[in-house]
């Protein structure tokens, strides 16, 4: 492909002639080179150790498709990784489905798929399968993207929303609400003082520390759209019980708390795309605290709340002056396209 001569995203390179070709074999392939990819088939024929699988998809629509911190590329990639890890899986193989809109300019086009390489290098995955649709102009939003993935669960490994139990510990990864912060400040061009960047980060390899370490843990969840409040909703639901959150307890950025207070926002309910709940039996609630915090991405992890035998179904939160109020599910949108 000529990307002098063509310097955007064409009907062509959708078309499944030369020019989808030359899209494919110029630049995704040499970006997401592996031996499955190589063999050139309809999809991936790989082998498997006998066992328990987890199996995950997701679709990106991020707006804007470029924000602090990343882009909707590695967004993509780690937001499946991590779907995968809270199954309590080593993430193996995913597949990319691309869908272009006629006139993306092919810079941004190369600076998306190179993203979606490093943040699969990272994470110690491959790109096995995928596809690319290019649709007319004003028939999409510059790139929408599907990711899906497989990975293995490691023996003895349990890992469930429906298993948490009255007494357990409930831990934070680290600090609330960066990404969604992040897209709403980009998306209205909004300036504030101190760093407001996407938390957007796989997970797998904390999850694989955690797990392999001999502690138990019941849940992992990464609290995405709804945040931890609705995460936490969820899950309470699925087990049937109650839970308290310790409002002094909560890691946020002062940045990002000053932004929520101003405009408006809880923090409780706005998305994180590199975070990750555990919980934990509380004999063991340390040891995977600092397990966590050992890892890049968990350094401001703390204890938030616990599980508890009351009002099951319920989060509720006690406030920093002694009082407790109602964690409710999220209702309707926040802040719409954060991932």
């Amino acid at each position: 492909m000529n990307a002098e001569k063509n310097n955007t995203i064409l009907l062509d390179h959708g078309a499944g002639g030369k020019a989808s070709h030359a899209l494919f074999s110029e630049m995704i392939l040499p970006l997401f080179s592996n031996e499955y990819l190589a063999m050139g088939d309809d999809g991936a024929v790989y082998s498997v150790p006998a066992g328990k699988m987890a199996f995950s998809t997701d679709s990106y629509v991020v707006d804007p498709i470029f924000f602090n911190g990343g882009n909707i590329g590695d967004l993509a990639v780690n937001g499946t990784v991590n779907d995968i890890a809270m199954c309590g899986a080593i993430p193996l193989y995913i597949s990319v489905g691309l869908i272009i809109e006629e006139g993306l300019p092919i810079n941004d086009f190369q600076e998306i798929i190179t993203s979606m390489a490093t943040a699969a290098d990272r994470a110690g995955v491959k790109i096995v399968t995928g596809d690319t649709k290019v649709v007319p102009r004003g028939k999409a939003d510059k790139i929408f993207i599907n990711t899906s993935g497989v990975g293995m669960i490691p023996e003895g490994v349990n890992v469930s929303g429906s298993r948490a139990l009255p007494g357990d510990k409930i831990i934070l990864s680290g600090t609330m609400a960066d990404h969604g912060i992040a897209i709403l400040t980009a998306r209205e061009g909004l300036t504030f003082d101190g760093d407001l960047k996407t938390d957007s980060a796989p997970l797998n390899h904390m999850v694989k520390t955690m797990l392999s370490s001999g502690c138990e843990v019941h849940v992992l969840r990464d609290p995405t759209r709804g945040g931890v409040g609705t995460t936490l909703n969820e899950i309470a639901s699925q087990s049937g019980v109650g839970m308290t959150l310790f409002e002094k307890d909560l890691p946020i950025k002062k940045p990002v708390n000053g932004v929520c207070e101003l405009l408006g926002f809880d923090p409780l309910y706005i998305a994180n795309e590199g975070k990750l709940l555990a919980i934990v039996p509380e004999k063991q609630a340390s040891k995977v605290l600092d397990l966590i915090k050992a890892d890049t991405f968990g350094k401001n992890a703390a204890i938030i709340g616990e599980v508890t035998d009351q009002r099951p179904g319920k989060v509720f939160l006690e406030t920093a002056i002694g009082g407790q109020r109602l964690v409710d599910m999220l209702t309707g949108e926040q802040l719409p396209r954060i991932c």
